[in-house]
C-alpha cells in the first residue's frame, strides 16, 4: 500500500521531554518521513531562537511551530497508541513490557487496518515508565546490541518512522528503481558470445558445460537490463575476437 492510499494517520508524541535540541531532532525526522503533527506532554520551552528550532532543518517552517501540548490520557483515548521502550533481559512473565514488536514488525502489523495511531516517546534519560505503558495498546522495541541496547531519543523516533514510511511517503529523492529486464532473445545472444569466448581462449573443454551453466545461473538471478546484457555482449565478443587474433 503506498502513502497515497494509505488509511492511516500518524502523529507522534513526546512525554516531558527535557532537552529542546531533542524535539527538534524528532520534529526534522518527522519532516523526513512524512509525519507533521507533533504533540508534547509538559515540555520545556520552544524558544524559536533556541536549539530546539535549531535542531529542526526546515521542520522550524512547519512541524515545530506547529506543535501542540496535550496530555497522555487525551492521546490514549483518541489513537491506536504504540510506545517505544529498551527491553533488556525481559521475558513473557514481564507483562508491561512484553510482548513487543520490532519496527518492522510494527509496520507489518499494520499493514492490513485502518489506524489513527501515536507513537509515543519517552523522557531521554528514563524513557516511558511502567504505569505510562500499561496505558498503551502496544510496544516497540529496536534491536540493538545487548550490551548497550539504550537508543537516544532522536535515534529511536527517526528509525520507526523510517520503517513507517510506506504509509507516510509517496515519493522520494530516489531515482525509480523499477527496471525491466532484457529479452530472452537479447540474454541468449549474451551466452552464445560467453560460449564463444570460452572456445576462443581454449578454456578446457571438459569444463566448458559446467562454465557455461553457472553463466547461465548468474545471469538469471541478476535480471539484467537490455544495456547491461548488450554492455557484456559487446564485451565477450571483442575479448573472444582478441583471443583468436593472438592465437594466429
Amino acid at each position: 500500500m503506498s502513502a497515497e492510499e494509505s488509511a492511516h494517520e500518524f502523529i507522534v508524541v513526546v512525554v516531558e521531554p527535557e532537552t529542546p535540541g531533542n524535539v527538534g531532532t524528532i520534529a526534522r525526522a518527522m519532516k523526513n518521513f512524512g509525519i507533521y503533527d507533533l504533540r508534547l506532554v509538559n515540555p520545556p520551552e520552544l524558544d524559536p531562537e533556541g536549539e530546539a528550532y535549531g535542531f529542526a532543518g526546515h521542520a522550524r517552517e512547519d512541524v515545530l511551530p506547529n506543535a501542540t501540548e496535550t496530555t497522555l490520557e487525551e492521546v490514549v483515548a483518541e489513537y491506536h497508541t504504540i510506545g517505544t521502550t529498551a527491553v533488556s533481559h525481559e521475558d513473557s512473565t514481564k507483562h508491561v513490557r512484553y510482548p513487543f514488536k520490532t519496527p518492522v514488525e510494527i509496520a507489518d502489523s499494520l499493514e492490513s487496518v485502518e489506524t489513527k495511531t501515536a507513537l509515543v516517546f519517552g523522557r531521554e534519560g528514563t524513557g516511558l515508565d511502567n504505569e505510562e505503558l500499561k496505558m498503551l495498546d502496544e510496544i516497540c522495541c529496536i534491536p540493538a546490541d545487548h550490551r548497550y541496547p539504550v537508543l537516544n531519543l532522536g535515534q529511536a523516533a527517526t528509525i520507526l518512522m523510517y520503517e513507517l514510511r510506506r504509509f507516510t511517503v509517496s515519493e522520494t529523492q530516489l531515482p525509480d528503481v523499477e527496471r525491466e529486464r532484457a529479452s530472452e532473445e537479447e540474454i541468449d545472444v549474451l551466452y552464445r558470445f560467453f560460449d564463444d569466448l570460452l572456445e576462443a581462449t581454449a578454456y578446457r573443454e571438459h569444463k566448458r558445460a559446467k562454465t557455461s551453466q553457472m553463466m547461465h545461473r548468474l545471469i538469471g538471478r541478476a535480471h539484467p537490463t537490455e544495456r547491461e546484457v548488450a554492455t557484456l555482449t559487446g564485451v565477450f565478443r571483442r575479448a573472444a575476437e582478441r583471443a583468436r587474433d593472438d592465437r594466429e
